[in-house]
């Protein structure tokens, strides 16, 4: 069941009116699958909820704060690291959802070998869940210090389970942009999506797009080096405008280099999402310490961006000046002055001039003209020399 409810107010997208699945089990896998745009299950909450049709959520700009496994599956560290997000003023808060069962098998390689506390990769991915009840702790803390809620899902199960949790915007990791399964879960669920292009190339990225068919406001791109931390040669500013100019969405930057500087440098070439890994600022040594921002890092960033976006947005018409600049000219200009005491009737020389602030007086190029004049009254020292003060030759 579909309702429009016309434009947003700011013009930028528009609202769905979608509803819950009450009860969703990893095994009801129709349940999601049937939740089409225009074919809505029956078993649904009773509350209506409105979202945005908007990967911005209706904002200019989205600042996310990765959190993904800096919490290292205590649910108090996830606790402080939404409260530390929300204070440095970012919009969103992102988690990662992995069920390892669901995702993946003891034989997968690890990234970073960080600890021995897990065996395998899996292990650490089963040690990193968190039950449903957990989960909706998390969206009603983002709720209360107003953040957004959103995850990466991992599986289906984890998309299931993310509904259920309540979010309204979706999160495609770099390595799951060619995972057709996942795209088509995401696409049916009608909520916008965010992708990382880390590990794919641009053909790889219209083939997504094309698979997801959402509308263009509905759907982002964010250049990801996928590099941990990422250096300065690989944090492939060129592609933000490529991405822009050839995919025609919403683009931005998903940055691991530990500084605030790819993402300023983003936002003045036109990205409008910037996520980057926040940690708690005595983390040194989990698998995304080293890539990641702390708050204050993270606030410097969120202000940075803020203020280079307003730049961006406010073209400067360098031909022709503001009242304001006029004004400061007068102050910051010179003029035509005495440079010693003037009789009446004395004739001009170079001598008798001197070019000094403030302006809103004669310019220099009237020197030449004065020089050999009378002065037809009395001036005194570093008087400002008026037109009928001399009589021109």
């Amino acid at each position: 069941m579909q309702y429009q409810l016309g434009e947003h107010a700011h013009g930028r997208c528009s609202f769905d009116v979608i509803a819950v699945p009450l009860v969703i089990h990893v095994s009801e896998r129709s349940t999601i699958s049937d939740l089409r745009h225009d074919n809505r299950r029956a078993l649904m909450l009773p509350i209506i909820k409105q979202v945005p049709k908007d990967v911005l959520l209706g904002k200019d700009l989205l600042v996310v704060a990765e959190i993904a496994q800096a919490h290292d599956g205590r649910v108090d560290d996830a606790h402080r690291l939404i409260d530390a997000a929300a204070r440095a003023g970012v919009d969103a808060v992102k988690f990662q959802t992995h069920l390892a069962a669901a995702e993946s098998t003891a034989r997968e390689p690890w990234r970073v070998r960080f600890s021995t506390r897990d065996a395998t990769r899996r292990d650490y991915w089963k040690r990193m869940e968190f039950s449903l009840a957990q989960w909706k702790e998390f969206r009603a803390h983002c709720q209360e210090v107003g953040v957004e809620f959103f995850s990466s899902p991992f599986s289906p199960e984890s998309i299931d389970l993310l509904l259920e949790v309540g979010v309204r915007l979706w999160k495609v990791a770099s390595g799951e942009v060619n995972n057709l399964q996942l795209l088509s879960l995401l696409r049916d669920t009608g909520l916008p999506v965010i992708l990382s292009s880390g590990l794919s190339t641009m053909v790889e990225l219209r083939s997504a797009l094309d698979h997801l068919a959402l509308k263009s406001q509905e759907v982002a791109v964010l250049q990801c080096a996928t590099q941990y931390p990422t250096s300065p040669d690989r944090v492939g500013l060129n592609v933000i405008t490529r991405l822009h100019s050839e995919l025609g969405c919403v683009v931005g930057i998903s940055d691991h280099s530990s500084t605030i500087f790819p993402s300023i440098a983003a936002a003045a070439l036109g990205a409008r999402i910037f996520e980057t890994h926040i940690k708690d600022s005595a983390d040194v040594s989990g698998p995304d310490s080293s890539s990641s921002l702390d708050e204050q890092q993270l606030a410097s960033l969120v202000e940075g961006v803020h203020f280079i976006r307003a730049a961006v947005m406010n073209p400067v018409d360098k031909d022709s000046l503001s009242e304001n600049q006029l004004s400061m000219r007068e102050i910051f200009g010179r003029s035509l002055v005495t440079a010693r005491d003037l009789a009446l009737g004395h004739v001009l020389t170079a001598g008798d001039l001197a070019y000094k602030k403030p302006g809103g007086g004669l310019d220099f190029t009237w020197a030449t003209k004065l020089i050999g004049g009378k002065v037809t009254r009395s001036l005194s020292a570093d008087e400002a020399i008026r037109i009928e003060d001399v009589e021109v030759r």
